[in-house]
């Protein structure tokens, strides 16, 4: 497997938000101004896109911020959430980042936990769908 980094939202990415965020989650607000100024990330089987993540350095925060995290349904389970979270915190290294933020949705914080995040405040709607805010020191 490898990952890519783009500087724009390529169709990779796109495609694999919306099989997951809106096809089968029911998201509509899954795309976003951020997308214009994010790093996508792309995880690729061979050739085939099968997972996406974008980082976008937070005003609001002064921080990185994680998101958009989607593997495609027959490639769950097999670690590649974790590769993409793992380089998504390499870059923000890279780039000088001393923390990671994300706004995990509840039914998976604990995939979150395992992976050093920590719990930030009370879980909130986004959309209909529980979310929490997390952070991890790098």
């Amino acid at each position: 497997m490898e990952i890519k980094a783009y500087d724009k939202l390529p169709k990779e990415a796109k495609d694999i938000r919306q099989e997951v965020f809106i096809d089968e989650q029911g998201f509509k607000n899954e795309f976003d101004d951020i997308d214009n100024t994010a790093i996508h990330l792309v995880c690729y089987d061979k050739e085939k896109p099968i997972g996406t993540a974008r980082i976008f350095y937070d005003e609001e925060l002064k921080g990185y911020h994680f998101g958009r995290i989607a593997v495609i349904k027959s490639y769950r389970g097999k670690g590649i959430g974790r590769e993409l979270l793992n380089f998504a915190e390499k870059i923000v290294k890279e780039k000088g980042g001393s923390s990671l933020s994300l706004s995990a949705q509840e039914r998976v914080s604990g995939f979150y936990l395992k992976q050093g995040y920590e719990k930030q405040g009370e879980p909130y709607l986004d959309e209909y769908c529980p979310h929490i805010f997390m952070t991890k020191n790098l």
